[in-house]
């Protein structure tokens, strides 16, 4: 595998998503430790997780419209806490797959836009390549028609209006003429 070759961005968010479980593990630390943080950003999550759980569990077991008893506030900090330390985590995967994501498009419109200028230049340099076709065409004295054992002249009725040069004998077309379908002895 070429050195130059390995993604260096893959590494970077794989460093992240390795260094955010750290970042989280603090977090939680701090929200077990302070009352507003507790109050405020655990214990609402917490509640709501365990009532969505017990509902759930409950309705699958047969009980319908039983109450569900709150989480006293240790558990439902704990419960918080780990909830907001997976949400980091989780953020922050979501967040390096958008920015690789991202990246990856602009490679590509990038690409696109190369490609573009490309057959833009391409274009212009068959633009410019057929005036000075023409241009030699004219310059050409006129001369006897061909006799079929090459392409026509760039000048001549056949070449330019798109006429079938199968039927003349060969097998060469330019630009707007088509081919005729070739025969078992061809």
């Amino acid at each position: 595998m070429v050195a130059g070759a390995f993604p260096l961005a893959k590494l970077l968010t794989l460093g992240a998503r390795q260094l955010s479980r750290p970042l989280a593990a603090r977090i939680k630390a701090g929200a077990r430790a302070s009352p507003f943080f507790r109050a405020y950003v655990c214990l609402p999550p917490a509640q709501l997780y365990h009532w969505a759980e017990m509902r759930a569990k409950m309705r699958l077991m047969g009980f319908r419209g039983a109450a569900v008893k709150p989480l006293n506030e240790d558990a439902a900090a704990e419960l918080g806490a780990e909830l907001l330390g997976e949400a980091i985590v989780f953020g922050v995967g979501g967040l390096c797959l958008y920015l690789e994501y991202a990246r990856q498009a602009g490679q590509a419109r990038r690409r696109e836009e190369e490609q573009a200028a490309v057959l833009r230049d391409l274009g212009a340099q068959l633009d410019r390549l057929r005036e000075e076709l023409d241009a030699m065409a004219a310059r050409l004295p006129p001369g006897p028609a061909p006799t079929g054992s090459g392409p026509a002249p760039a000048g001549s009725a056949n070449a330019l209006a798109g006429t079938n040069h199968a039927l003349a004998g060969t097998n060469h077309a330019l630009a707007g003429t088509s081919h005729a379908r070739a025969g078992p002895g061809h």
